[in-house]
This record gives C-alpha cells, sequence and structure tokens, in this order.
C-alpha cells in the first residue's frame, strides 16, 4: 500500500519529504504535493518528516480524508499531471 498526502499539505506543501524519498514518487500539483501510487515503495520515509501530518500509509488514512486516497492516484491519471518539484 502506497503512502497519501491529504488535506494539511493544501497551501502548504513543504518539501522535506521530498528530500527524503529515496525514489522521487512525490510531486507538485497546484495545490498540493502528491505521492504516485505506482512509484512509492512503501518505505515510509516521508511521513515523519511532513511538519503538518499529511502523509499516512493508505491503510491508516483517517475516515474523514480517504478521498485523498482516490484523489492521489487520479491526479496522476489527468491530462495535466503534477510535475517534480525543485529540492
Amino acid at each position: 500500500m502506497p503512502y497519501v498526502i491529504t488535506e494539511a499539505c493544501i497551501g502548504t506543501k513543504d518539501r522535506a519529504c521530498v528530500d527524503v524519498c529515496p525514489v522521487d514518487c512525490i510531486y507538485e500539483g497546484p495545490e498540493q504535493l502528491y505521492i504516485h501510487p505506482g512509484e512509492c515503495i512503501d518505505c515510509g520515509a516521508c511521513e515523519p518528516e511532513c511538519p503538518v501530518t499529511a502523509i499516512f500509509p493508505e491503510e491508516d488514512v483517517p475516515g474523514n480524508l480517504k478521498q485523498y486516497i482516490a484523489k492521489n492516484a487520479e491526479v496522476f491519471e489527468g491530462p495535466n499531471p503534477p510535475g517534480r518539484p525543485e529540492r
């Protein structure tokens, strides 16, 4: 199960998680950062680095934030997927 970035990242986009990701699977959209579910190796390095507690393992996403599981996947399927953030 991949990790998921949720609501707390919107408008914050702190890139500490990007710096520790060993596979560069975190991308930047206009509002928030996203983890590509097909690239995430489930290492967990990003979760403790998030200063706003926006990152969860998919199975631990709180009930009120479950829609971010689909949002993190669907954003990569659209015509304008997020790009790689600057480190």
